[in-house]
């Protein structure tokens, strides 16, 4: 683990090293002026040596105005490699987000995914600065100091740094409970996250049931375990503070009455003594330093595991080696033999199933929920991929293409339509990103929605809001369908796309998708039967493939299953030449 997270220093190295220049400087500094305080008490001020002590006060001011220059260096560019390294960590962990297939976020909170994008990455880009500064400096400082101590009096030496290691000792013991006590922070700080993006984002929801109450209760609940694991990290930081610091009483101690009994005994000067207490406070510092490097290294490393949890895993759809790109398409589909299900402890949705779809053509797929439909819309531009069988488009297999050409010639319009925040041409032009001003109006045009828009005050700049919570659903529907028509793709799938509005918006809409339709091939779902009946061939589905195909007056006459769904629909209206 810590191979790859050095990995991330490689590209900043020259700054790091620089910083760590600077430690260095700071930390020799730091070692010279107890020596030099020997020399002034024990020679210099008992000789009266007034020049010697103003050239060697100057030259120690110097030395410290260029440590406040490495200090400044230090604390600000040294920040800027922890903020360097949480920025590309936030890209990797991003763009392999982006990677991921549907199934992982089946699976996934969107809160807890924000929690380790910010929240983890912060405090590895604070280790990713702090660590191996504080762990350098700390090292520099006590190898010296016990270098110049035992030149001074090597039995007090000895006597101090076997307390050092125990305090080391110690550390290493106590934070094996601060490792543990900071992932359960971790995993809570992601719950509150996501528990706090679900309210939000349902707020409408919660008010309209009158259920605020509800959502209260459910947050004070995550927000106690959050509670209790902070508490328990703390606990575990006070147990490991108390200790440390009373090792570091202790050394104090024995400096002090050691050091007096051997001044009494002859075994050190005054000037030594005071040269010892120095450096005494000094180790002192590197020790706190390594104590708050291990706390931050554990809240650190903890984040930085929650990252790689994430970036191990792979996408199980991905481009194969010799994947070619998918051009000059007619979009004739066809389903051989497929079988899917959703994971190995799922109920097969399809299995052996077979369709044909020539191009150009407008199928509908019908059925009661859960016989697949919507798995079929979902395995043809491959979000998911198919246990057995094969899927072609033009005769050449969906695995065999890269996805992005493969879904660039896909257009789909949903019935839970995102709109993103931002404004309403950004949300067009979302369908192709490098499309003109004026392929943007066209495209709305087509969708029947440009007449609303420039009657907005701001226009195509208007603001839609977070989900698009300012259009209505038949607006967000036309807004969805002219993304599609700037994509212009030679494929169609339409999931139960306007199943959601009132009659007035699914004429409206269900007249610009007949437009978008025209000359693509197109896959349609939906429960409402009036959407479909001018599809060239409608399948209707059940648990065991497909029932019945046909036209719409093919499959009234026939007096089947559909015939009996478009007369409970209808309320028992039949056409007069069906009758």
């Amino acid at each position: 683990m810590i191979k790859r997270f050095s990995k991330y220093y490689k590209p900043h190295m020259t700054l790091f090293l620089l910083d760590l220049i600077a430690a260095l400087f700071i930390s020799a500094v730091d070692l010279v002026f107890p020596i030099i305080s020997k020399t002034f008490i024990n020679d210099y001020i008992p000789n009266g040596q007034i020049d010697l002590i103003i050239k060697v006060a100057s030259g120690i001011l110097f030395l410290y105005i260029l440590r406040m220059g490495a200090t400044f260096f230090m604390g600000y560019w040294g920040h800027i490699v922890g903020a360097r390294i949480e920025y590309d960590m936030r890209n990797d962990l991003f763009k392999h987000l982006q990677g991921l297939p549907f199934s992982f976020y089946d699976n996934n909170k969107t809160g807890q995914l924000m929690s380790r994008l910010v929240g983890d990455l912060g405090e590895i880009a604070e280790l990713a600065h702090h660590g191996p500064e504080d762990l350098f400096i700390s090292m520099i400082t006590l190898i010296g100091s016990f270098i110049i101590l035992m030149t001074i009096n090597v039995s007090l030496t000895l006597l101090v740094f076997s307390f050092v290691l125990i305090l080391i000792l110690y550390a290493l013991f106590s934070r094996k409970a601060m490792s543990r006590a900071f992932k359960k922070v971790r995993r809570k700080h992601a719950d509150i996250n996501s528990q706090i993006e679900n309210s939000i984002s349902g707020i409408r929801l919660s008010k309209s049931f009158a259920n605020e109450e509800n959502e209260i209760g459910k947050f004070k609940s995550g927000n106690k375990n959050h509670y209790l694991s902070k508490k328990e990290a703390y606990h575990a930081i006070a147990i490991f503070t108390t200790g440390t610091n009373f090792l570091v009483d202790i050394i104090s101690l024995i400096v002090i009455v050691i050091g007096g009994v051997f001044v009494f005994k002859g075994l050190l000067n005054m000037g030594e003594l005071v040269a010892y207490l120095l450096y005494s406070s000094y180790i002192f510092k590197p020790i706190r330093r390594l104590i708050q490097f291990t706390e931050q290294y554990q809240s650190g490393m903890a984040g930085f595991e929650r990252f790689l949890e994430i970036m191990d895993i792979y996408p199980d759809i991905e481009d194969d080696e010799n994947a070619i790109d998918l051009e000059h398409i007619e979009g004739k589909i066809n389903l051989n033999k497929v079988s899917f299900r959703y994971n190995k402890e799922s109920e097969w949705v399809l299995k052996n199933f077979d369709l044909s779809i020539e191009k150009g053509k407008n199928i509908a797929l019908v059925g009661p929920s859960g016989v697949g439909k919507t798995t079929i819309t979902n395995i043809i531009p491959r979000f998911y991929d198919i246990n057995d069988g094969s899927i072609t488009i033009d005769g050449k297999d969906i695995k065999t293409l890269t996805l992005k050409s493969l879904r660039k010639n896909i257009g789909i319009v949903q019935q839970d339509v995102i709109i993103f925040f931002g404004s309403i041409e950004e949300n067009i032009r979302y369908g192709k990103l490098d499309a003109s001003k004026e392929d943007i109006i066209l495209a709305a045009k087509r969708a029947n929605i440009h007449d609303f828009i420039v009657s907005l005050p701001e226009g195509y700049e208007t603001i839609v809001g977070e989900r698009g919570i300012k259009l209505s659903g038949g607006q967000k529907q036309r807004i969805a369908i002219s993304r599609v028509f700037l994509k212009n793709p030679p494929i169609l799938i339409l999931d139960e796309a306007t199943s959601s509005l009132d009659n007035e918006n699914e004429l409206a809409i269900q007249e610009a998708i007949s437009e978008l339709s025209l000359g693509r091939t197109t896959v349609t779902i939906a429960h409402r039967l009036s959407t479909i009946i001018n599809a060239d061939e409608i399948l209707v589905l059940d648990g065991t493939g497909i029932r019945e195909r046909g036209s719409h007056e093919e499959l009234l006459n026939s007096k089947g299953v559909y015939f009996n769904l478009y007369k409970a629909q209808f309320k028992g209206y039949i056409p007069d030449q069906i009758q």
